[in-house]
């Protein structure tokens, strides 16, 4: 039998194991290396996924690992990816383990970090009462007390967007805001005031947020913090590869850069998820990853 993968999947989050089920289903010699860290593996539930809203992603991905086990030409291997390289018409993948696997298409699902503020207690409420998606979990805290922690045209966007779950929403700029006169009038339109105030830390009550804590020793009430994040590449297997970077917006400057068949700047090379979107959400991983996974096949039979 050829020991050659026909794709090697690297991340088993949504768009991974999306990919890996339609893979399987076609019948290719597929190898998923899943390091077993989703970036959104913290969250109470997925939000808004049809059919599993509200489902803990930890269960949601131990589902399809399950499935995909029913497929003799997938295998699902823990581990990390070290490296990747191009070698004879294809790519070797070099796992932590020390074992090297020769395939002749790569798929990065790899996700990406997310980059959020440095504050005492964020860490112990993210993906939670914290968060940086309000589709994915405004509705757990809606009509309660919100804030919104960050400056500029992303603190106006991302509190007129909240407006939609509470009517008591504040903007915090942890320090003199980068707001125009433009912005500050939007915002009082709205009714959402701006508080200027330094932010020492988060307080928290039941594992969930109970107020913002500022550097003066006085406290606001909140229920629910949306913070300003930075998607950042997760591993540099994307640099390994050589494939271009791209800035989706600003919430994801290091994008990997794909056309409309999920390939990227290297044949070869495909990309689905988180890792290359502006606005990642695990339903459109999981249709991304489907996508790719088409585009996979299709570029392997037809070699």
């Amino acid at each position: 039998m050829d020991k050659r993968w026909e794709c090697v999947i690297v991340g088993g989050g949504a768009a991974g194991l999306s990919a890996a089920l339609v893979l399987g289903r076609a019948r290719r010699r597929t190898l998923l290396v899943d390091a077993g860290s989703p970036s959104n593996l913290a969250a109470h539930g997925v939000g808004g996924l049809l059919g599993f809203d509200g489902v803990p992603p930890g269960e949601l991905y131990a589902r399809g690992r399950r499935e995909l086990a029913g497929y003799p030409s997938v295998e699902v291997r823990a581990g990390q990816v070290a490296g990747a390289s191009s070698a004879d018409g294809g790519f070797t993948v070099r796992l932590e383990d020390g074992a090297a696997e020769d395939t002749e298409r790569i798929l990065l699902a790899t996700g990406m970090r997310y980059d959020a503020p440095q504050l005492p207690g964020l860490d112990e409420l993210w993906g939670r009462s914290v968060f940086h998606c309000p589709f994915c979990h405004g509705w757990e805290v809606r009509d309660q007390p919100l804030a919104v922690f960050a400056q500029g045209e992303r603190a106006v966007h991302m509190a007129l967007l909240l407006r939609g779950w509470s009517d008591d929403v504040v903007v915090l700029t942890g320090g003199p805001p980068d707001l125009t006169v433009a912005d500050r009038e939007r915002l009082a339109v709205a009714g959402i005031p701006v508080d200027e105030r330094v932010i020492a830390g988060l307080a928290s009550a039941g594992g969930e947020l109970d107020a913002v804590v500022f550097a003066d020793g006085s406290r606001y009430r909140r229920s629910g913090l949306l913070v300003a994040t930075t998607l950042r590449q997760r591993s540099t297997l994307a640099a390994d590869l050589g494939v271009r970077l791209v800035a989706a917006g600003p919430v994801s400057p290091e994008a990997v850069e794909i056309n409309a068949m999920y390939r990227t700047s290297v044949p070869g090379v495909f990309a689905a998820g988180d890792v290359c979107t502006a606005m990642p959400q695990v339903a459109s991983a999981i249709a991304a990853g489907s996508a790719a996974a088409a585009s996979v096949m299709t570029s392997v039979t037809e070699g």
